[in-house]
């Protein structure tokens, strides 16, 4: 809907720019206006019509009942939302798969070891303390009988 005269005018001299470009004999030549919302390129059979506030592009041609635009799919919209999609579906069966206890490439079990792998048992702390408390007895009495050669040594000489 047109809020003023002055932009019917435009686009009635816009439009005439357009059909004039795409029925003349050499459409290289055409040089449509860039500071408009619209931005034409010419085509073999119409008009190729970029929306330069949206990105939508349309494809403009002539027919028996006048010109008609007609939105040219926008394959990057399509992409996205089939890899969204998949993304989604990967998801819902990793989910499954790890839920049933099977293993999921790329993804460490419960576990963390691959299939046919030993499971590696790391000690608890109690364990750990306890070898650690027998090491240091160990410790010890080794520099007691070192010391108590050292003594016997003195004694000899």
């Amino acid at each position: 809907m047109m809020t003023s005269d002055c932009a019917a005018t435009d686009l009635k001299e816009l439009w005439s720019e357009v059909t004039s470009c795409a029925c003349s004999s050499s459409p290289s030549r055409c040089h449509l206006p860039t500071s408009r919302r619209y931005s034409f390129n010419p085509v073999a059979d119409g008009v190729l019509r970029l929306d330069t506030r949206t990105g939508q592009v349309s494809h403009c041609s002539r027919s028996d009942t006048g010109w008609a635009c007609k939105v040219v799919p926008d394959e990057r919209s399509a992409l996205e939302s089939e890899i969204a999609r998949l993304q989604s579906d990967n998801a819902t069966m990793k989910k499954e798969l790890l839920a049933r206890g099977a293993p999921v490439p790329g993804v460490p079990g419960p576990s963390g070891t691959k299939p046919g792998e030993p499971e590696l048992k790391l000690p608890s702390d109690a364990e750990v303390d306890k070898v650690i408390s027998f090491l240091e007895k160990v410790w010890r009495r080794l520099i007691e009988m070192g010391r108590d050669v050292q003594k016997d040594i003195e004694k000899k000489n």
